[in-house]
């Protein structure tokens, strides 16, 4: 995903709240801190996963389940939304996709890739679990050349290869599972207070666990896109370009730690810092003829 978006948490007040009940006893102290860390051992044991950085994850969901539910969005996706009929728009982002894809390795190789282009003004991209990738045209306006396009399509493309969707759902049920006990410790039994420390703690889960894990994720995609760019012949220096644009374009900030995303400075940084890896696979790319000829 490519644009953030805010939130209204009533942060402060709710903030205060959990910050009460938390520290209202000792004993209620205490079975937090154990819950906690059983809570932590648990987590530890099922992450047996990896990402293709090498970080660890949790992965609890069906695979397949998830890959059946995002074509089922998908065909409801063609549906609804005002599909691009211009062939020259629609080969111009395809042949893009289809050089990133071919660069994949492992499972995510075998998916039935899928590519939607959307009439829609919106400077968005996003894919659903399975590889089903829906691009609007107004990502064009900021990516103006196949190299800044490729940036957006390695990004998404590699949220699928990493998993990303499994992992943060797995990642909300057990963080809800985790408030909903919290809860009710901390609410003595007495249904208001359970219902208080519920809405505090849902407060303190997305803005200290939830979105910092969120924007972890949007950068390892960052990450891995930009080696799936290089490596499919495209020029991994355009993605800072583009992330230049988008930034400039995104005038109005809110605090990183309350969005779902990395700041546009921290993304430009993180991407320049792939520079010597990135750079050597693209230019292995084009010693070995890989140069895509995309734009329209």
């Amino acid at each position: 995903m490519i644009l953030d978006g805010k939130k209204d948490l009533k942060q402060n007040e709710l903030i205060m709240r959990l910050n009460g009940l938390i520290w209202r006893s000792e004993m209620n102290h205490k079975r937090i801190l154990h819950f906690l860390i059983l809570t932590i051992s648990c987590i530890l044991l099922i992450s047996c996963s990896s990402s293709p950085t090498g970080r660890s994850q949790m992965i609890l969901k069906s695979e397949v389940a998830l890959e059946q539910e995002g074509a089922r969005q998908f065909r409801k996706l063609r549906e609804s939304l005002p599909l691009v009929r211009d062939p020259v728009i629609i080969d111009y982002v395809a042949c893009v996709t289809n050089a990133i894809v071919d660069v994949v390795e492992g499972d995510s190789a075998n998916l039935y890739w899928e590519l939607a282009v959307v009439d829609q003004p919106d400077v968005n991209a996003y894919v659903l679990p399975g590889g089903k990738i829906v691009v609007n045209t107004g990502i064009l306006t900021m990516a103006t050349n196949q190299d800044q396009l490729a940036a957006v399509i390695g990004h998404e493309v590699a949220h699928v290869t990493a998993r990303h969707a499994n992992e943060r759902a797995s990642r909300a049920a057990i963080t809800g599972v985790g408030v909903d006990i919290a809860a009710i410790i901390l609410g003595g039994g007495y249904r208001n207070q359970t219902q208080g420390a519920r809405e505090a703690l849902s407060t303190g889960a997305v803005l200290g666990l939830l979105n910092p894990f969120s924007r972890l994720q949007e950068s390892e995609a960052d990450i891995i896109g930009i080696e799936y760019m290089a490596k499919a012949g495209f020029d991994p220096r355009e993605s800072v370009e583009l992330w230049k644009k988008m930034n400039a374009k995104n005038s109005s900030k809110i605090p990183e730690y309350l969005s779902t995303h990395p700041s546009g400075e921290t993304r430009i940084d993180d991407l320049i810092a792939q520079y010597p890896s990135s750079l050597e696979y693209y230019n292995n790319a084009k010693s070995d003829g890989l140069r895509p000829s995309c734009d329209p």
